[in-house]
């Protein structure tokens, strides 16, 4: 019922737990107690130990479910601490895009460090990001090579542009250039990419807030994100070459005899078909363990504190003088970890749907 491993901190609960004396539970009778409490530890007559114990613990109510114990559930749909996290970030992230979207949808320059910072995040999501990481690689190549052509194009239908009102610049004296508008195939998965950008980064962000946690440090968090992208990947490569043209196009295109062609060709079919599924779990993985183990040495350094408790006032003191600053410095490296795994995540994301849209 009471667990003090530091472990579980890291873990999904149905409860939130706040310093004791924010929190006093009140059951006046062991009736009052929830049955799950009663179930686990059903040696406990006196509803103060129970009333002691789960001091600073805010239980989350569960309209949908029974629970087990406080970290698992028993059946039915139980809602845990995460879910309540990522609703609130959802709700968060709503309201300042929505604001943001219509401050910058009436075309006027942002003002302000509201609309100059979430801009600059956008359009280093979009530049940085799509763009490069899902553009067709001969889309740079064609642009040169077409340059003189739209320089001519330009020119030829800059009267036409001027006389009705299209779109052309004029400057001083001198004679006026048709905007060309280029066409990028990264901008289409924007949106996709900005929202796992902000959701990851405001997961991550929320396991520096006291008494909450980072949802992406439980698995399934980081695997349904995971699994976010494999679906786009999915669906985005068979909308370009069709279902059977999605699966052949996993097959790098090789001159090969047709003996060896039967032999290797299924073979390395069956390879990137496991490797498609490998990357997008490593994906997952490799985001639960950069957070946990950032969690995990806080725990640790602040875990030397009590041990130190055992020995002299000095020892104690001393320890806790360094396990302190240490900590502190610590987490200004989780808040750089922090933007450093939602870019990773988000830029990851980009390139496995880049090479899925693309001819290989």
């Amino acid at each position: 019922m009471s667990v003090h491993n530091p472990i579980y901190h890291l873990k999904d609960a149905f409860f939130f737990e706040v310093p004791k004396g924010l929190w006093r539970q009140n059951w006046k009778t062991l009736d009052e107690v929830p049955q799950f409490l009663r179930d686990g530890r059903p040696d406990i007559t006196d509803v103060a130990e129970f009333n002691h114990a789960m001091d600073g613990k805010i239980l989350i109510p569960q309209p949908f479910g029974t629970l087990d114990s406080l970290y698992e559930k028993k059946s039915g749909f139980c809602i845990s601490k995460y879910m309540v996290l990522e609703l609130l970030l959802a709700g968060i992230l709503l309201l300042v895009f929505s604001r943001l979207a219509r401050r910058l949808g009436s075309g006027e320059a942002p003002k302000g460090a509201f609309a100059n910072l979430f801009e600059a995040m956008i359009l280093f999501v979009r530049d940085q990001i799509a763009r490069p990481a899902i553009d067709s690689h001969d889309h740079g190549h064609d642009d040169h090579g077409h340059d003189g052509h739209h320089a001519q194009a330009d020119h030829e239908g800059h009267g036409h542009d001027a006389h009705h009102g299209g779109p052309a610049l004029a400057g001083a004296g001198g004679p006026a250039v048709a905007v060309h508008r280029e066409v990028h195939d990264g901008d289409r998965f924007v949106p996709l990419l900005l929202t796992l950008f902000f959701f990851v980064l405001g997961c991550n962000l929320l396991g520096m807030v006291p008494w909450a946690g980072s949802p992406t440090a439980s698995f399934s968090v980081t695997l349904a994100l995971a699994g976010v992208t494999f679906l786009t990947v999915v669906v985005a490569g068979m909308l370009k070459f069709g279902v059977l043209g999605f699966f052949a196009n996993q097959v790098p295109s090789m001159d090969l005899p047709l003996v060896l062609a039967i032999i290797l060709k299924p073979m390395i079919f069956a390879i990137e078909m496991l490797g498609l599924c490998i990357k997008h779990l490593i994906l997952a993985v490799r985001l639960l363990a950069n957070m946990v183990a950032g969690h995990l040495v806080l725990l640790g350094i602040m875990g030397l504190i009590t041990t130190a408790a055992t020995y002299s006032m000095g020892m104690w003191a001393t320890v806790t003088g360094i396990s302190v600053v240490s900590c502190t410095l610590f987490s200004v490296l989780e808040l750089f970890v922090a933007f450093l795994q939602a870019y990773i995540f988000t830029f990851l994301s980009a390139l496995f749907i880049g090479a899925a849209v693309h001819q290989h």
